[in-house]
C-alpha cells in the first residue's frame, strides 16, 4: 500500500507541473504599451558667423516611389559640416517639406530646422 501511495505521489508531482503548463498557454494576457517620451525640442543653434553658401547637390531618382527629396544643409558643429540631402517618405499624402535655415537675428545666425507641412 505505502510503494502504491508514493507511485501515485509520483506520478501526481510530475503531471502536475506539465498539466500546469498546458493550461498556462490558454489564458489571455492584456498588455498596455505606453509610448515612447516625446523627444526633446532641439537646442537652439545660434552661430556668430554666416554659413557658406549652400553645395550643389546632385539628385538622382528616387530609389523607390513615395519618397520625397530633402536637401541638404550647413550644420555648425564647431565648425560648418555639410549635411547631405536625402530621400524621406511623406508623412501623409501631399505633405511638403520646408527646408531648415539659418535665420539671420541681430549679429547672429540661428537655426531654423526642416519640418513637414
Amino acid at each position: 500500500m505505502v510503494s502504491v501511495m508514493k507511485k501515485s505521489l509520483l506520478i501526481g508531482s510530475t503531471l502536475a507541473p506539465a498539466i500546469l503548463l498546458l493550461l498556462s498557454g490558454c489564458t489571455t494576457r492584456t498588455v498596455y504599451v505606453e509610448r515612447p517620451p516625446a523627444p526633446p525640442p532641439p537646442e537652439t543653434v545660434v552661430v556668430n558667423e554666416a554659413p557658406p553658401p549652400p553645395q550643389k547637390e546632385v539628385i538622382v531618382e528616387a530609389p523607390q516611389p513615395g519618397l520625397y527629396w530633402t536637401p541638404g544643409y550647413w550644420s555648425w558643429q564647431g565648425r560648418w559640416i555639410w549635411i547631405g540631402g536625402r530621400w524621406a517618405p511623406r508623412p501623409y499624402a501631399r505633405a511638403v517639406w520646408v527646408p531648415g535655415h539659418w535665420a539671420h537675428r541681430g549679429h547672429a545666425y540661428v537655426w531654423v530646422p526642416g519640418h513637414w507641412r
